[in-house]
């Protein structure tokens, strides 16, 4: 002990030292457990290799898994932080600490891939076949296929089925039902009789192996013939069109193209079908233009849905066709709805349109729009209100009648109050027969309220 060291100090610094000694990890018995895990992946990987059976393969996941719950056990610390706050040379060496992780991720990436190749080992299993049937009928049932392309897959699904009864030594057998129009129904019922088959087999990873691979590579040739057969994707549109009989009533061509020809004729003929087909089919905005307005003369119910979606992107005349047609279906109004607090450009048609179908979830929001600052969307949304006629619109259409400063505007709610046609609509009306307004003092001559009795 120095002269300058007192006894304390030096019981403090020796407690200091034993304390560090117990916290510093044992990086050589670390080394030690790494390399004893080393030599244990060899091992895996070579129970792994000789397994040859779905047990032997069972074994070897259980060890695997063993092993891992063991090696996460393992706790690599941190390297020590150097007091040098310069860049490390490139040549300097390694802490201990880094080269034992380093060890430690290459353990377990080796068990990583021996978990990998387990699974790859595993069967395949009767299941496999199934879900390879099952695929290949959804690819059947949610394909539009051509004539050709339905006698292309019953050739492929003959075939397929004289590979697969062999295989298996089973008896599915195609319906004899020979109805074109029925092929992927009756295809999509004779696979689920061959997933019966499959499943009633009760096949085996290991003792049926040879049968499992056989089916799977059956399979796999009858999916790629339903992938060479014909869909009606594959037809130009012209070719669609006259498959559906869209230019059978052509006589002869007076207008080009002869498709504006084919379309008048099938609107005067009220061939809804056909013109909704011609609109899904061409991608021509010429021709969208003379689909749409021969839709917007008709007014068929069969065109909501296009419609619905077509309005759903700001399109002015698919709203005025959805009024045209006139049902307050949900969707429609929903759709339209959107419309009610948007441009005045949209407004317009969307207002005709909700008062044209009877909307009277459009009450409200039209409603609201009787004080907007445009006076045609006021205009506007009173003429709605009475196409509408629900009497709930009485009272604020009275107080545009008495408040509003456009005559214009108080002319379509006295309109509306006629549209609407109770007692009480027509009475307030009818007070304004010296109206300064003459719009206004028309309409009010029109209204005729029953006399009270």
């Amino acid at each position: 002990m120095s002269e300058d060291d007192t006894p304390d100090q030096t019981d403090q610094e020796a407690e200091s030292a034993g304390e560090e000694s117990e916290q510093t990890p044992d990086l050589e018995a670390i080394r030690t457990q790494l390399d004893e895990f080393s030599d244990e992946v060899e091992t895996l990987e070579t129970d792994l290799d000789a397994a040859e059976t779905e047990d032997d393969l069972d074994d070897v996941e259980a060890d695997l898994e063993a092993f891992r719950t063991e090696l996460e056990t393992v706790e690599i610390p941190e390297p020590p932080e150097t007091e040098d706050e310069e860049e490390e040379d490139e040549d300097d060496e390694p802490a201990p600490e880094e080269e034992l992780q380093e060890t430690y991720d290459e353990i377990e990436s080796d068990l990583s891939d021996l978990e990998s190749e387990l699974e790859e080992q595993r069967g395949p299993y009767g299941e496999d076949v199934v879900d390879e049937i099952e695929d290949a009928s959804g690819t059947i049932t949610g394909t539009r296929w051509t004539v050709e392309g339905r006698d292309e897959l019953l050739v492929a699904a003959d075939d397929y089925l004289g590979e697969f009864n062999e295989i298996l030594g089973s008896s599915v057998a195609l319906s004899t039902d020979e109805a074109d129009a029925d092929t992927p129904d009756r295809l999509a019922d004779t696979l689920d009789d061959a997933v019966a088959a499959v499943e009633d087999a009760e096949l085996d990873a290991d003792d049926d192996a040879e049968t499992i691979a056989g089916l799977l590579e059956a399979t796999d040739d009858f999916q790629a013939a339903i992938d060479d057969a014909t869909e009606w994707t594959d037809l130009e549109v012209r070719e669609q069109l006259r498959r559906e009989g869209f230019y059978d009533v052509l006589d002869h061509v007076k207008d080009f193209p002869p498709e504006w020809h084919a379309l008048k004729v099938h609107e005067k003929r009220g061939n809804v079908d056909m013109i909704l087909l011609a609109y899904e089919s061409l991608g021509s905005e010429y021709m969208e233009n003379h689909c749409l307005e021969a839709l917007e003369r008709m007014g068929p119910e069969e065109a909501i849905d296009p419609m619905v979606q077509k309005a759903g992107r700001r399109d002015e005349q698919a709203i005025s066709i959805l009024g045209k047609i006139g049902v307050a279906d949900d969707d429609v109004v929903d759709a339209l709805l959107d419309y009610v607090d948007s441009n005045p450009t949209l407004q317009k048609p969307t207002f005709r349109a909700l008062g044209e179908i009877g909307a009277e979830a459009a009450v409200q929001p039209l409603a609201n729009q009787l004080v907007a600052d445009n006076p045609d969307v006021r205009s506007w949304a009173a003429r709605a209100l009475g196409l509408i006629g629900d009497t709930r619109a009485i009272d604020p259409l009275a107080d545009v009648l008495a408040d509003d400063e456009e005559d214009r505007v108080r002319a379509s709610a006295a309109w509306a109050l006629n549209r609407i046609g109770t007692s009480d609509a027509l009475e307030i009306v009818a007070e304004y027969d010296d109206d300064r307004a003459y719009l206004v003092q028309a309409e009010a001559e029109q209204a005729d309220p029953e006399p009270v009795a």
